[in-house]
């Protein structure tokens, strides 16, 4: 049976108030800035404890500051819920954030409602996420999957302290990282705002997750001569900044021809450059994204080769670096199909979009199956702080979250051993 509406509208409600109580928590007064283990994760942390507790959940705290609430069934395989509540500089409230409220809400309407799991649940509130603080992000998930390996910990931040030390200063134990790794889990689910403005446009409040697409991130280099500007006639100038413009609009092109294909050029760095100089050399960006790694690995070798017989044509010089190249991450099929059936049954209609920004997600992909609602981002805005979501929306994806763990609950322990991630 769904949540009486009463407890629905209550918990969704407290799940908001609660990411207020957390914006409060910050670095930097004026601005919600929370980085891994600062001090404010120390208040965090008192804070997620104490709601873990009261939804019913035994708590602990692992190697790396994650916060794990546990609801003990006599099967100990688990699904987990969860999401991340570090953040970036001058952050939104609800990004990741709201994913671990509506968990510990879940949780909540678990115990009170008296919704018998033939498998435990875990409620994860992940430390880190973002890589703000070490260039390095999901140490969180990272560690729960065993891939936090010993020479990412003498990563250092700004300020030169490693990795393992700020474990340390924190109160915790680097060295106890093998046991944070999971163990029997069953499938993940995260909830998550769509940090753009897909759902929206939709007239849509909620969206299932086909997955996490794969990115290639690159760095393209043109090297023509400098020469001035009132001297060097037109026919005879090598100007790396005009071939550049040419790739950028070809980037633009080739993404817009290709469904579901998104690539940009962030920045653009024109070396040595004033306004009556020929540039000579230019540096630029390039982000290449989608769910179907072959189709992204052709796009970035038509734009590279596009870059390369651009430069020939113009006497320039290319080069380029591979700086990222990280693969797609495919929701699992059972579990969106039962979040797709809870969706439907909650009276709303089904739409699947893919993630175009990265989440744990795709890191728990590597040991269970996965699977992820989106919530509708009012004017795609997020990673600012007029990110917001509607109080509605909220209510709508705990009432799928509770109708998709009923759904997983009744369903056949077979099933667990035939379905794959």
């Amino acid at each position: 049976m769904p949540l009486e509406s009463q407890l629905l509208t209550a918990l969704s409600k407290e799940a908001l108030e609660r990411c207020d109580d957390l914006a409060l928590l910050t670095e930097e007064t004026g601005a919600i800035t929370r980085t891994f283990l600062s001090y404010p994760m120390k208040q965090v942390h008192t804070l997620l404890s104490l709601w873990m507790r009261e939804a019913g959940l035994t708590v602990r705290i692992d190697a790396v500051g994650n916060v794990i609430g546990r609801l003990e069934a006599a099967d100990s395989r688990t699904v987990m819920i969860g999401s991340h509540v570090d953040t970036v500089p001058n952050a939104g409230k609800f990004d990741g954030i709201l994913g671990v409220m509506l968990g510990i809400a879940l949780a909540k309407a678990v115990h009170l409602s008296g919704l018998s799991l033939p498998f435990s649940l875990e409620v994860v509130a992940f430390s880190e996420e973002e890589g703000v603080r070490f260039a390095l992000p999901f140490i969180g998930s990272r560690a729960l999957v065993g891939s936090l390996s010993p020479d990412l910990l003498e990563k250092r931040d700004a300020a030169g302290v490693s990795l393992s030390e700020s474990i340390i200063n924190f109160g915790l134990n680097p060295f106890d990282l093998a046991a944070a790794k999971a163990k029997d889990l069953l499938a993940y689910l995260e909830i998550h705002i769509e940090q753009g403005p897909v759902l929206e446009s939709k007239g849509l409040a909620l969206g299932v997750v086909q997955g996490i697409a794969g990115q290639t991130r690159a760095s393209l280099s043109l090297t023509g001569q400098a020469g001035h500007a009132g001297t060097t006639p037109m026919n005879l100038r090598r100007d790396a900044l005009a071939a550049a413009a040419l790739v950028i609009l070809e980037v633009e092109r080739l993404a817009k021809a290709t469904t579901g294909l998104v690539a940009t050029v962030g920045m653009l760095e024109v070396q040595n450059g004033a306004g009556n100089v020929i540039p000579e050399r230019v540096t630029l960006s390039l982000d290449v994204r989608h769910l179907e790694d072959g189709l992204r690995k052709r796009a970035v070798a038509e734009l590279l080769d596009f870059a390369w017989q651009t430069a020939r044509k113009r006497n320039l010089a290319f080069s380029h670096e591979i700086k990222l190249e990280q693969s797609a991450s495919h929701c699992n099929e059972m579990l969106s199909g039962f979040l797709g059936d809870a969706l439907e049954d909650s009276g709303r209609k089904l739409f699947a979009l893919p993630s175009g920004a990265g989440h744990d997600a795709m890191v728990m992909a590597q040991i269970s199956r996965t699977a992820m609602l989106f919530i509708r981002s009012p004017g795609g805005i997020s990673h600012h702080p007029n990110e917001t979501v509607q109080v509605g929306d909220t209510r709508a994806a705990l009432d799928v979250a509770y109708r998709f763990f009923e759904k997983i609950a009744a369903a056949p322990a077979v099933i667990w051993d035939a379905n794959t991630r």
